[in-house]
Protein backbone atom coordinates (compact mmCIF):
# COMPACT_ATOMS: atom_id res chain seq x y z
CA UNK A 1 0.00 0.00 0.00
CA UNK A 2 2.75 2.36 0.86
CA UNK A 3 4.74 1.55 -2.52
CA UNK A 4 1.38 2.86 -4.59
CA UNK A 5 0.53 6.01 -2.84
CA UNK A 6 4.27 6.99 -2.86
CA UNK A 7 4.34 5.89 -6.70
CA UNK A 8 0.74 8.32 -6.68
CA UNK A 9 3.22 11.32 -4.73
CA UNK A 10 5.76 11.35 -6.80
CA UNK A 11 3.81 11.78 -9.89
CA UNK A 12 1.50 14.44 -8.39
CA UNK A 13 5.45 16.20 -7.25
CA UNK A 14 6.19 15.90 -10.79
CA UNK A 15 3.09 17.03 -12.41
CA UNK A 16 3.13 20.51 -9.63
CA UNK A 17 2.92 24.14 -10.83
CA UNK A 18 3.67 27.08 -8.88
CA UNK A 19 1.73 29.27 -11.37
CA UNK A 20 -1.25 27.09 -11.26
CA UNK A 21 -0.86 26.44 -7.67
CA UNK A 22 -1.24 30.26 -7.30
CA UNK A 23 -3.68 30.47 -9.53
CA UNK A 24 -6.10 27.44 -8.01
CA UNK A 25 -5.83 29.03 -4.66
CA UNK A 26 -7.85 32.29 -5.77
CA UNK A 27 -10.80 30.45 -5.57
CA UNK A 28 -10.71 29.76 -1.89
CA UNK A 29 -11.04 31.92 1.01
CA UNK A 30 -9.82 29.13 3.31
CA UNK A 31 -6.42 28.30 3.74
CA UNK A 32 -6.19 25.06 1.29
CA UNK A 33 -3.27 23.13 0.82
CA UNK A 34 -2.09 22.73 -3.28
CA UNK A 35 0.13 20.68 -5.24
CA UNK A 36 -0.44 22.90 -8.08
CA UNK A 37 -1.90 20.39 -11.30
CA UNK A 38 -4.08 20.65 -13.64
CA UNK A 39 -7.88 18.67 -13.24
CA UNK A 40 -7.27 16.93 -16.68
CA UNK A 41 -3.44 15.21 -14.68
CA UNK A 42 -5.14 14.53 -11.13
CA UNK A 43 -8.07 12.59 -13.14
CA UNK A 44 -5.59 11.08 -15.54
CA UNK A 45 -3.23 10.10 -12.49
CA UNK A 46 -6.54 8.69 -10.86
CA UNK A 47 -7.77 6.70 -13.46
CA UNK A 48 -3.98 5.01 -14.64
CA UNK A 49 -3.43 4.55 -10.32
CA UNK A 50 -7.61 2.59 -10.42
CA UNK A 51 -6.33 -0.08 -13.04
CA UNK A 52 -3.52 -1.18 -11.11
CA UNK A 53 -5.50 -1.47 -7.17
CA UNK A 54 -9.02 -2.26 -8.75
CA UNK A 55 -8.08 -5.44 -7.96
CA UNK A 56 -7.36 -5.21 -4.04
CA UNK A 57 -10.06 -5.92 -1.42
CA UNK A 58 -12.55 -3.32 -0.52
CA UNK A 59 -10.97 -2.35 2.66
CA UNK A 60 -7.60 -1.45 1.43
CA UNK A 61 -8.79 0.77 -1.09
CA UNK A 62 -10.62 2.49 1.71
CA UNK A 63 -7.61 2.43 3.84
CA UNK A 64 -5.79 4.07 1.12
CA UNK A 65 -8.21 6.73 0.40
CA UNK A 66 -8.46 7.29 3.79
CA UNK A 67 -4.21 8.26 3.95
CA UNK A 68 -4.42 10.80 0.95
CA UNK A 69 -7.00 12.26 2.55
CA UNK A 70 -5.27 12.58 5.96
CA UNK A 71 -2.62 13.85 3.64
CA UNK A 72 -4.77 17.45 3.76
CA UNK A 73 -3.94 18.27 -0.16
CA UNK A 74 -6.28 18.92 -2.47
CA UNK A 75 -5.22 16.74 -5.21
CA UNK A 76 -4.40 13.79 -2.74
CA UNK A 77 -8.75 14.33 -1.94
CA UNK A 78 -9.56 13.95 -5.40
CA UNK A 79 -7.90 10.94 -6.01
CA UNK A 80 -9.63 9.11 -3.03
CA UNK A 81 -13.11 10.63 -4.45
CA UNK A 82 -12.15 9.46 -7.63
CA UNK A 83 -11.01 5.62 -6.35
CA UNK A 84 -14.46 5.75 -3.60
CA UNK A 85 -16.42 6.37 -6.48
CA UNK A 86 -15.20 3.75 -8.53
CA UNK A 87 -15.38 1.50 -5.69
CA UNK A 88 -19.17 2.25 -5.07
CA UNK A 89 -20.81 -0.78 -5.96
CA UNK A 90 -18.66 -2.74 -4.04
CA UNK A 91 -19.84 -0.54 -0.71
CA UNK A 92 -22.28 -1.44 1.45
CA UNK A 93 -24.60 -0.38 4.24
CA UNK A 94 -22.24 0.01 7.14
CA UNK A 95 -19.62 1.64 4.71
CA UNK A 96 -21.74 4.69 5.24
CA UNK A 97 -19.76 5.66 8.92
CA UNK A 98 -16.36 5.31 6.25
CA UNK A 99 -17.96 8.13 4.08
CA UNK A 100 -19.18 10.13 6.93
CA UNK A 101 -15.94 10.08 8.71
CA UNK A 102 -14.37 11.76 5.43
CA UNK A 103 -17.05 14.09 5.49
CA UNK A 104 -16.36 15.30 9.11
CA UNK A 105 -12.97 14.72 9.35
CA UNK A 106 -11.15 15.77 6.49
CA UNK A 107 -13.24 18.05 4.52
CA UNK A 108 -12.64 21.49 4.80
CA UNK A 109 -13.46 22.88 1.21
CA UNK A 110 -15.93 23.55 -1.18
CA UNK A 111 -13.64 21.46 -3.85
CA UNK A 112 -13.23 18.13 -1.94
CA UNK A 113 -16.94 18.50 -0.07
CA UNK A 114 -18.62 18.78 -3.54
CA UNK A 115 -15.96 15.90 -5.73
CA UNK A 116 -17.05 13.73 -2.85
CA UNK A 117 -20.12 14.12 -2.15
CA UNK A 118 -21.93 14.90 -5.49
CA UNK A 119 -20.52 11.59 -6.59
CA UNK A 120 -19.40 8.70 -4.18
CA UNK A 121 -21.83 9.93 -1.15
CA UNK A 122 -24.55 10.77 -4.16
CA UNK A 123 -24.34 7.53 -5.44
CA UNK A 124 -24.58 5.55 -2.00
CA UNK A 125 -27.54 7.44 -1.37
CA UNK A 126 -29.30 6.22 -4.26
CA UNK A 127 -28.26 2.75 -3.31
CA UNK A 128 -29.24 3.16 -0.02
CA UNK A 129 -32.10 5.55 0.14
CA UNK A 130 -32.66 4.73 4.15
CA UNK A 131 -29.14 6.53 4.54
CA UNK A 132 -31.56 10.04 3.83
CA UNK A 133 -31.75 10.63 7.86
CA UNK A 134 -28.28 10.44 8.17
CA UNK A 135 -28.12 13.33 5.87
CA UNK A 136 -31.17 15.59 7.91
CA UNK A 137 -28.27 14.94 10.77
CA UNK A 138 -25.99 16.67 8.34
CA UNK A 139 -28.06 19.58 7.96
CA UNK A 140 -28.21 20.33 11.82
CA UNK A 141 -24.53 20.17 12.49
CA UNK A 142 -22.10 23.36 13.73
CA UNK A 143 -20.08 22.79 10.77
CA UNK A 144 -20.45 24.49 7.68
CA UNK A 145 -19.21 21.83 4.92
CA UNK A 146 -21.34 18.95 6.80
CA UNK A 147 -24.01 21.26 6.48
CA UNK A 148 -23.30 22.25 2.85
CA UNK A 149 -22.54 18.29 2.40
CA UNK A 150 -26.22 17.38 3.35
CA UNK A 151 -27.10 19.31 -0.08
CA UNK A 152 -24.80 18.86 -2.32
CA UNK A 153 -24.80 15.28 -1.76
CA UNK A 154 -28.65 15.26 -3.63
CA UNK A 155 -27.75 17.29 -7.00
CA UNK A 156 -27.54 13.92 -9.22
CA UNK A 157 -30.77 12.51 -7.68
CA UNK A 158 -32.36 15.43 -7.85
CA UNK A 159 -31.72 15.98 -11.56
CA UNK A 160 -33.42 12.55 -11.81
CA UNK A 161 -36.32 13.72 -9.91
CA UNK A 162 -35.65 11.64 -6.94
CA UNK A 163 -35.84 12.20 -3.21
CA UNK A 164 -38.07 15.56 -3.33
CA UNK A 165 -40.02 15.08 -0.37
CA UNK A 166 -36.17 14.85 1.48
CA UNK A 167 -34.72 17.76 -0.40
CA UNK A 168 -37.42 20.35 0.73
CA UNK A 169 -36.72 18.28 4.41
CA UNK A 170 -33.03 19.56 4.12
CA UNK A 171 -33.78 23.02 2.34
CA UNK A 172 -36.02 23.86 5.45
CA UNK A 173 -33.36 23.30 8.02
CA UNK A 174 -30.99 25.26 6.35
CA UNK A 175 -33.13 27.96 4.64
CA UNK A 176 -32.13 30.51 7.11
CA UNK A 177 -28.07 29.54 7.54
CA UNK A 178 -25.81 32.65 7.71
CA UNK A 179 -23.29 30.83 6.18
CA UNK A 180 -22.94 31.51 2.38
CA UNK A 181 -21.50 28.41 1.28
CA UNK A 182 -24.28 26.51 3.09
CA UNK A 183 -26.89 28.84 1.13
CA UNK A 184 -25.18 27.95 -1.83
CA UNK A 185 -25.41 24.69 -1.43
CA UNK A 186 -29.14 24.13 -0.94
CA UNK A 187 -29.68 26.51 -3.90
CA UNK A 188 -28.06 24.41 -5.81
CA UNK A 189 -29.87 21.37 -4.72
CA UNK A 190 -33.05 23.16 -5.44
CA UNK A 191 -32.02 24.15 -8.71
CA UNK A 192 -31.20 20.63 -9.35
CA UNK A 193 -34.33 19.39 -7.99
CA UNK A 194 -36.42 22.25 -10.60
CA UNK A 195 -35.19 20.13 -13.82
CA UNK A 196 -37.25 17.42 -13.20
CA UNK A 197 -39.98 19.61 -10.66
CA UNK A 198 -39.88 23.07 -11.69
CA UNK A 199 -43.25 24.12 -10.53
CA UNK A 200 -42.79 22.12 -7.21
CA UNK A 201 -39.23 24.02 -6.39
CA UNK A 202 -40.69 27.63 -7.99
CA UNK A 203 -43.89 27.27 -5.61
CA UNK A 204 -41.08 26.13 -2.44
CA UNK A 205 -39.11 29.02 -3.27
CA UNK A 206 -42.13 31.33 -3.46
CA UNK A 207 -43.67 29.77 -0.21
CA UNK A 208 -40.34 30.60 1.42
CA UNK A 209 -38.98 33.34 -0.20
CA UNK A 210 -39.77 35.98 2.48
CA UNK A 211 -36.82 34.41 4.47
CA UNK A 212 -34.63 32.69 2.10
CA UNK A 213 -31.07 34.19 1.91
CA UNK A 214 -31.05 36.00 -1.67
CA UNK A 215 -27.92 34.13 -2.65
CA UNK A 216 -29.86 31.01 -2.11
CA UNK A 217 -32.39 32.17 -4.58
CA UNK A 218 -30.89 33.22 -7.08
CA UNK A 219 -29.10 29.84 -6.77
CA UNK A 220 -32.73 27.91 -6.99
CA UNK A 221 -33.88 29.81 -9.47
CA UNK A 222 -31.68 30.26 -12.10
CA UNK A 223 -32.79 27.42 -14.75
CA UNK A 224 -36.17 28.53 -14.56
CA UNK A 225 -37.72 30.42 -17.40
CA UNK A 226 -37.36 34.52 -17.05
CA UNK A 227 -41.36 34.88 -15.81
CA UNK A 228 -40.75 32.47 -12.98
CA UNK A 229 -37.59 34.16 -12.30
CA UNK A 230 -38.49 37.56 -12.21
CA UNK A 231 -41.90 36.85 -9.97
CA UNK A 232 -39.76 34.89 -7.73
CA UNK A 233 -37.23 37.77 -7.17
CA UNK A 234 -39.97 40.71 -6.67
CA UNK A 235 -39.97 42.05 -3.27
Amino acid sequence: MSDILEKIRKELREASDEKTRQSGLRFFREEVTLYGIRTKTVSDIAKQTWAIIKGLGKEEILDMCDSLWQSGIMEESFIACSWSEKLGPRLINSDFTVLERWVHNYVTNWASCDTLCNHTVGDFIQKYPERLGDLRKWAKSDNRWVKRASAVSLIIPARRGKFLDDIFEIAGILLTDPDDMVQKGYGWMLKAASQAHQEEVFNYVMQHKAVMPRTALRYAIEKMPADLRAKAMEK
